[in-house]
């Protein structure tokens, strides 16, 4: 496998792949699940294609959280055809919690094509399927060509099993607070809050902005734009193995000549040195 230099971890290896035929089987079998979606959704239409990949703890942030049964159940008025393409894909050494995000474009018809960045977590359900935790997604442009897939295959390396509810919410209570530190770094200055918590090969989804993938660029972006950032978190999920994690919340941003309220998403993952980094980061606004 090769290496991407800056983002070894304690299960997985961060490897650029061109085809779909080389994954490996445990990423390979999430990676399998979202493109049957999105094959399903351009065959058949994108309300067949996300009924596949959900059930009824599926949550769909359309900006606000739904539950995803009900609001397909209810027709909603999504687009007519709907295409997506993972390049990034994770799944946890437990098996059990997972990641993919991509390119997505999408239209009504008779109305032009449009184009963004879709960001689903995943969960196995008792019979071992991978169903969708929740997703949400961001308009852009599309004008930046997608970058190869990228993924993170888990190594079989043991972990802790924890049985106790008490010490898995503690766990979970570990990432939330480390938000919180993040977020309150934020308050007294942005881009030192996100020079400090940022993975070197983050990736960060701002609406109407090209995928931003590294620490810099995302620094030259907020500086360049004038950007200033408040959070404040209110959920937080852990994979079981606990390498990764993720933490949801609100954010105010300012910008050059308004401010705006958005939601976040952020995806950790616990590095080598046991310090948590942000590797993926998604706002849309409320």
């Amino acid at each position: 496998m090769i290496y991407k230099k800056g983002l070894s971890i304690l299960a997985a290896a961060l490897v650029s792949v061109s085809a779909f035929a080389q994954m490996p089987e445990k990423v390979g079998g999430l990676l399998n699940v979202d493109k049957t979606a999105a094959n399903i959704s351009k065959s058949e239409g994108p309300h067949a294609g996300f009924k596949y990949m959900v059930d009824k703890q599926s949550t769909f942030y359309v900006p606000s959280p739904v539950n995803a049964v009900n609001y397909l159940d209810n027709r909603p008025n999504i687009p007519d055809l709907l295409t997506w393409e993972p390049n990034l894909v994770l799944v946890s050494r437990s098996l059990d919690w997972g990641v993919t995000s991509g390119p997505m474009e999408f239209q009504k018809v008779g109305s032009p094509k449009r184009f963004g960045q879709y960001l689903s977590v995943w969960r196995r359900d008792k019979k071992g399927n991978w169903k969708i935790h929740l997703r949400t997604e961001v308009d852009n442009f599309g004008k930046k060509k997608s970058e190869g897939l990228e993924y993170y295959e888990p190594d079989s390396k043991n972990f802790l099993k924890h049985r106790s509810e008490k010490r898995l919410q503690q766990r979970e209570e570990v990432v939330f607070q480390t938000d919180e530190l993040f977020s309150t770094i934020l308050k007294a200055d942005t881009r030192t809050g996100y020079k400090e918590f940022l993975a070197d090969d983050a990736r960060f989804y701002f609406p109407w902005k090209d995928e931003i993938e590294g620490r810099d660029k995302v620094l030259d972006f907020l500086k360049k734009d004038r950007i200033e950032i408040d959070t404040e978190p209110t959920e937080v999920g852990r994979a079981y193995s606990g390498e990764f994690a993720y933490t949801l919340g609100t954010a105010t941003v300012g910008m050059k000549d308004k401010v705006v309220k958005f939601s976040y998403i952020r995806i950790w993952q616990l590095k080598d040195d046991f310090n948590w980094k942000v590797i993926l980061e998604m706002m849309w606004e409320r």
